[in-house]
């Protein structure tokens, strides 16, 4: 008896799971036409120094993605090396300058930023509007962080940024002035 409903109940089964939808690799529904559009017509985004950059690392979701952005650094520093061990003529190295890490100099709370800590602050004045707030905890320390430029506006032919910038409960205002291609100087 059992060997008969065993038949049965493989057909019962076949019948039941054969209208259900499967998974298959398809291209976007056509009542979605935006599906992509960022990626493949807005490639990169525009900073305030002019620098076109291939990655928000989250700056305008208002939270920098750390991981994404030290790991970025990684590969700068490695590139910059192996730039100035290559062939050349004693190339600067423009490969740092104007990349993810944001050359914070001056403040000694920006000098206590660990590198990737360092490539959210800069892209934070990079990329964030005004008055956009962008957050994040550094994997080293453990401190929370929250950037929020207040105005822009033009210095002696630079762009430059008012900002608030709190490192766990202390919070400052500052100015950062940009001296390259995504490049910025705190004052």
């Amino acid at each position: 008896m059992n060997r008969q409903r065993k038949p049965l109940l493989i057909a019962l089964a076949l019948a039941i799971a054969a209208p259900l939808p499967t998974a298959s690799l398809a291209d976007p529904p056509s009542h979605a036409p935006a599906h992509g559009w960022r990626k493949k017509h807005d490639p990169y985004y525009q900073g305030y120094t002019g620098k076109q950059w291939g990655n928000d690392y989250g700056i305008f979701s208002g939270r920098c993605n750390v991981e994404a952005a030290g790991a970025a650094i990684g590969g700068v520093v490695g590139g910059a090396i192996g730039s100035q061990i290559g062939k050349g003529d004693g190339r600067t190295v423009a490969i740092i300058v104007g990349t993810v890490l944001g050359a914070v100099v001056g403040a000694q709370a920006a000098r206590e930023l660990s590198g990737a800590d360092q490539a959210c602050f800069g892209h934070a004045l990079e990329l964030a509007k005004d008055r956009q707030r962008v957050a994040w905890r550094s994997p080293d320390s453990g401190v929370d962080y929250v950037v929020t430029p207040l105005r822009s506006y033009q210095r002696d032919g630079r762009q430059c940024r008012d900002y608030e910038f709190a490192r766990g409960r202390d919070v400052a205002r500052q100015t950062a002035c940009a001296v390259g291609a995504g490049e910025w100087r705190v004052y």
